[in-house]
């Protein structure tokens, strides 16, 4: 008991600072941009620089273009039960670009769903709480009750078909190929979020 107390201290804790240094959709959209300023921007060693550039555009175009089906907008519109939802994400990563966008439609489309995005360069103790088979895959979509900050599940980083097709492409090519990630890049444009948007409702009604 006292264990568990503890952790949930702990999370507790965590969650309350990582809000502090939370972004709206907006924010973090203005942020990614803004980076594009800079002569170079460096993570583990590569520039960036390129990628965030690509998912700049990408975002704008899924802010344009995202369509949320008719019976997953009723059901977001009839959402009583208020959740926060918490987004670890980066501008250089292609799977955030990809599902940063369809997880705001969605937030914007209900009353009881507050949504926030943190970096994770910049929440290390939050990442570390939701690694995807020992590492810091992003993008992370957490669902949180807004009182206690209870954390009631999470999403990510990528729906389960993608996270399937590039088990499949690694084994094909040995690794993250060019190839690999044009497959993947195809998947996501045939998709056009909606697989995205069926794993977060799933997991909306699982928790009532």
């Amino acid at each position: 008991f006292i264990f568990e107390s503890y952790k949930y201290i702990t999370m507790k804790t965590i969650i309350t600072e990582s809000l502090l240094k939370s972004f709206t959709y907006l924010q973090y959209r203005a942020l990614v941009t803004e980076t594009l300023n800079q002569d170079a921007f460096i993570v583990e060693g590569i520039d960036a620089l390129p990628y965030i550039k690509m998912n700049d555009q990408r975002m704008k175009r899924l802010d344009k273009t995202l369509i949320v089906p008719e019976e997953i907008e009723t059901f977001l519109k009839e959402l009583k039960q208020p959740i926060l939802w918490i987004v670890i994400s980066e501008g250089w990563c292609g799977d955030a670009a990809q599902a940063l966008p369809v997880i705001n439609k969605m937030a914007e489309l209900s009353d009881a769903i507050e949504l926030k995005i943190v970096l994770r360069d910049e929440n290390e103790a939050l990442m570390n709480q939701f690694l995807t088979n020992g590492g810091k895959a992003i993008p992370k979509l957490l669902f949180v009750n807004p009182e206690t900050f209870d954390v009631l599940a999470d999403w990510g980083p990528r729906p389960k078909e993608a996270v399937q097709l590039m088990i499949d492409l690694k084994a094909k090519f040995g690794s993250i190929t060019d190839e690999v990630k044009e497959e993947l890049q195809k998947w996501y444009n045939t998709d056009k979020g909606i697989s995205t948007q069926n794993e977060i409702v799933h997991i909306l009604k699982k928790l009532g």
